[in-house]
């Protein structure tokens, strides 16, 4: 399915995006099952609640988490074999799938910081992966995907508070001034596949009528041995289960250090089970 030139780039820049993987139609399709699931209450995940009447367009519109658990168009979509043979191919051994989600983005509301998705889901040995769809045409006024091409080879870096008047989640990563951070321009259909390790993130949508739907499969690489307890159960293709040890929050973490002759490096010195407001 993928070039020889499309794994290079994967393994280089750490995500890869696969134009038109899924088609309009099936794209309007979800568009309109996971708006009526939204606009019918409430479901498991949804821990900030719902408020229609909230100035917050994220509290009127939260993120659905594991859908899959219990809506079988979500666990279908998960393992879709197409999100299969790229991975596969990108990976070399074939994922399992621990997670869905799916962010609504509607007018004005905030991005989410620059994070790692490794930092959440603790595989070990090895990272996660992601596939995330484009639902909508997603662009820098209304909040595309941000990634730091090649921070997939970076350890874990130790997180600090965000700006949650720009992020709904209140931790990011430091990054060094001058580090690029390029937009994903994508169109519906379109799936950006990352490694667990690469820095990504969103800044708000400033559009006045567009919304930024995605929605993301979470999956591990073939040889973990563990995974947090919030993704367990994770799936096989063949839609069977299978658990995992249950991998704790302790471990290392990188900061950036400057070095005489000016470059800048990582130095592993924090502790991930540790508060990180107390610094």
């Amino acid at each position: 399915m993928l070039t020889a030139e499309q794994k290079a780039f994967y393994e280089r820049e750490g995500y890869l995006i696969v134009r038109g993987l899924f088609s309009r139609e099936e794209v309007a399709f979800y568009i309109d099952h996971y708006m009526r699931l939204r606009e019918a209450g409430t479901y498991p995940g949804d821990f900030a609640g719902i408020d229609i009447g909230s100035k917050d367009p994220l509290r009127r519109y939260p993120r659905m988490i594991h859908m899959h658990r219990w809506d079988e168009v979500s666990k279908r979509w998960m393992l879709d074999d197409r999100l299969r043979q790229v991975m596969t191919e990108l990976l070399g051994k074939e994922p399992y799938a621990v997670q869905t989600m799916l962010y609504f983005k509607p007018p004005g509301a905030r991005g989410q910081a620059l994070h790692q998705d490794q930092f959440y889901l603790r595989v070990q040995p090895g990272t996660c992966m992601a596939a995330w769809l484009a639902l909508d045409r997603c662009d820098e006024e209304n909040g595309c995907m941000q990634v730091v091409p090649g921070s997939h080879t970076w350890p874990l870096l130790c997180p600090k508070e965000a700006d949650i008047t720009e992020s709904f989640t209140d931790v990011t990563v430091p990054l060094p001034e001058g580090t690029p951070i390029v937009p994903c321009i994508m169109e519906p259909g379109d799936v950006l596949f990352f490694n667990g390790q690469l820095v990504h993130g969103s800044y708000p949508n400033c559009s006045t009528d567009r919304f930024r739907r995605s929605l993301i499969g979470h999956y591990i690489v073939g040889d973990a041995q563990k995974v947090g307890m919030f993704y367990q159960p994770a799936l096989r293709f063949d839609g069977t289960e299978l658990t995992f040890e249950v991998s704790e929050g302790a471990g290392p973490c990188g900061i950036w250090r400057d070095l005489p002759d000016g470059e800048r490096t990582f130095e592993i010195t924090g502790d991930l089970s540790a508060p990180w407001r107390s610094e």
